[in-house]
């Protein structure tokens, strides 16, 4: 269901305790001006869903209805103003996956933020979603719920999933229980949360689910890998990590890019 305004406390989830700067009201607000002026550039309309307990962020450009929707992940934002300290707003302060899908020339693209990005709502909700639940169940099945709302309104049979950071995490997930999926990309994913965090020698998490669990679900789907080989927030090796879990099906390929985390990737896709 749509809403004109935001009437359920949304959260916040977390990248990976990496990436930083202070989370002002001031830079929050610019990341939010430019992702609206972003999308009206791209053709993009804006609109809030409601997919209890959340709320999410949407922004959709829909063709023509019926054609198969590419629906875009945002990544796990800016969850941490330092390594040791949460953010309380996951707002991505460049909009990455946004240009993407503003770039993509399908008939009906959208984009979807994850919870407590972009949206305006207070007070922020329990930590806990942008720390080790960033992938919960709850998250998952509210994320499944939002593509459902944005596939019926692209009057779509399937969907085509592209997932950046985080996201890639979330769109393996869903893949795993939905039947419509017809193409998966991710882009510098954390497909392997727990060999990601033993990386950085970080805690693992608790009361997520694991997109390794779920590999030989999606193994039968056309899918890429898109890795940074300057990536040293999601290295190349995670990526191959999860391929070998489904199997190393010939569904899946792992295209190396030029890139690190946050850059090199518009001019690639």
């Amino acid at each position: 269901m749509l809403l004109k305004k935001p009437t359920l406390c949304a959260t916040v989830i977390l990248l990976l305790g990496i990436s930083s700067g202070c989370a002002t009201f001031s830079s929050s607000l610019n990341a939010r001006l430019d992702a609206d002026s972003l999308a009206r550039n791209g053709g993009f309309q804006k609109a809030l869903i409601s997919a209890d307990p959340f709320v999410l962020t949407s922004y959709t450009r829909f063709k023509r209805p019926g054609e198969t929707l590419h629906v875009y992940i945002e990544g796990d934002g800016l969850a941490w103003r330092s390594r040791n300290r949460l953010s309380d707003d996951p707002t991505p302060r460049h909009a990455l996956v946004l240009e993407l899908a503003s770039k993509d020339p399908s008939d009906n693209v959208a984009y979807l933020a994850r919870p407590g990005q972009y949206a305006p709502v207070e007070p922020p909700c329990d930590s806990v979603y942008w720390a080790e639940k960033r992938f919960s169940e709850e998250v998952i099945a509210a994320m499944d719920r939002a593509v459902n709302e944005l596939k019926q309104q692209a009057g779509a049979q399937k969907v085509r999933l592209t997932g950046y950071s985080g996201g890639g995490a979330v769109v393996v997930l869903l893949a795993a229980r939905r039947h419509d999926a017809v193409f998966l990309r991710t882009i510098a994913g954390n497909l392997d949360p727990e060999a990601v965090n033993r990386h950085h020698r970080v805690s693992p998490l608790s009361g997520s689910l694991d997109p390794m669990d779920v590999a030989a679900k999606v193994a039968a789907i056309p899918q890429e890998h898109l890795v940074g080989r300057k990536d040293k927030i999601v290295p190349p090796f995670i990526a191959r990590n999860f391929v070998q879990k489904e199997g190393s099906p010939p569904t899946a390929k792992i295209i190396e890019i030029n890139a690190d985390h946050w850059s090199g990737w518009v001019d690639q896709n």
